[in-house]
């Protein structure tokens, strides 16, 4: 026979017409990809004697609990004699007691090997407000994370409207298991329709030859973000480095603005935008602007004459001292790919997905957004 027949039937999977069904009751068909689930009321013997993965307490195992229990060993006895830790015992005795507060091992046996298979379907795979939900917040490029908080927020008494990031990602990955539709997908800021393992990202080379400012320099409350008003910035260029967008993000409150550069990002341009962007800024959300060393700052003492905003410069390689920025150019990729042409756009549209960023809920922020907080600085001082 096949090897995979054999592994198969060791772990107590049947093979039904071009379906296998699984002990805990998946009933998955590899030719359509589809996974449904077969109601069983008990588990099967193959799923009660199959060998387990070391970290899990085995039948005999659990024989040992009882009778050591009998004997009133302690939690920390029974840990040492099955070299587990005593927590373990404990939950294993809390989890599995019986009516009476009797601990029968074979009795726990079969419960634990039921509750190991989750056989229930996917929440999103009906229709339904909450589908309706993610599936409009993943069209205005929510991330799964932003919406599973959203939910808590703007639902707080409704159990129904609750799903986790996980839930979300497997409903978009996972066609077989999801009942968003496939091109939800393209909602997702990484474009992919699943999932691949995180990379280091390709490091920036330095082209600022100029004297500046280091990073070194720049005054702690800076750093800590305890005090509002200073920003990192960068540019994100389009097709054949011929037309750019200016970025700008304030460290504490996360909030975003873009200046248009459609026919070039020399020194003398990007000045020209980013004086009166700082410009629209009340005075004492003027602290300083931290960039890289890129050539387009090489103005960078007529922009702090202008603004009267110092800049300060990340070291060589360390793209993550303004890693606020470099999170924020990410997201807009989403708006605005590489390889796209960066002059189509007008203020119009950098100023809608400006405003598309600043009206989503951060982590960072405890779930309230760049605005909320933004605003709350001007009310307030």
């Amino acid at each position: 026979m096949n090897e995979r027949t054999a592994r198969d039937w060791d772990k107590g999977i049947r093979k039904i017409g071009d379906a296998r069904l699984h002990p805990d009751g998946r009933l998955v068909d590899y030719t359509t990809g589809m996974t449904t689930y077969v109601d069983q009321t008990s588990p099967p013997v193959a799923a009660l004697e199959a060998e387990l993965h070391p970290r899990f307490l085995t039948l005999v195992e659990r024989e040992t609990i009882a009778d050591l229990r009998r004997q009133n060993k302690s939690l920390r006895e029974i840990g040492r004699r099955l070299g587990r830790p005593a927590s373990t015992i404990k939950r294993e005795l809390d989890n599995h007691r019986s009516r009476d507060g009797s601990y029968r091992p074979y009795a726990a046996h079969r419960s634990w090997v039921g509750s190991r298979a989750r056989p229930k379907g996917s929440k999103l795979a009906l229709p339904g407000p909450l589908r309706e939900y993610i599936a409009g917040k993943l069209e205005v490029h929510w991330s799964p994370e932003q919406i599973c908080h959203s939910l808590v927020k703007e639902f707080p008494n409704d159990e129904s409207m609750r799903v986790s990031t996980e839930t979300i990602y497997q409903a978009i990955y996972v066609q077989a298991r999801g009942g968003l539709r496939r091109v939800i997908a393209d909602a997702l800021r990484t474009g992919r329709t699943r999932r691949k393992p995180h990379r280091h990202p390709d490091q920036r080379t330095p082209r600022f030859t100029d004297p500046m400012v280091m990073i070194s320099d720049r005054p702690a409350e800076v750093e800590d973000r305890a005090v509002p008003g200073h920003w990192e910035g960068d540019l994100i260029v389009g097709t054949g480095s011929q037309s750019a967008i200016v970025t700008l993000v304030e460290r504490t409150t996360r909030y975003v603005m873009l200046g248009h550069l459609p026919a070039g990002h020399t020194a003398e341009e990007v000045r020209d935008v980013l004086v009166p962007l700082i410009g629209t800024l009340p005075a004492h959300l003027r602290g300083s602007l931290t960039w890289d060393q890129g050539s387009e700052m090489a103005a960078h003492k007529q922009f702090t004459i202008a603004t009267d905003v110092p800049v300060y410069f990340c070291d060589p390689h360390s793209p993550w001292q303004r890693g606020s920025n470099e999170n924020t150019n990410g997201l807009l990729r989403q708006y605005f790919p590489k390889g796209t042409d960066l002059s189509v756009y007008g203020p119009e549209d950098l100023e809608h997905v400006a405003q598309e960023l600043n009206g989503r809920p951060r982590k960072t922020l405890g779930w309230n957004t760049p605005a909320e907080r933004l605003r709350d600085l001007l009310t307030t001082t």
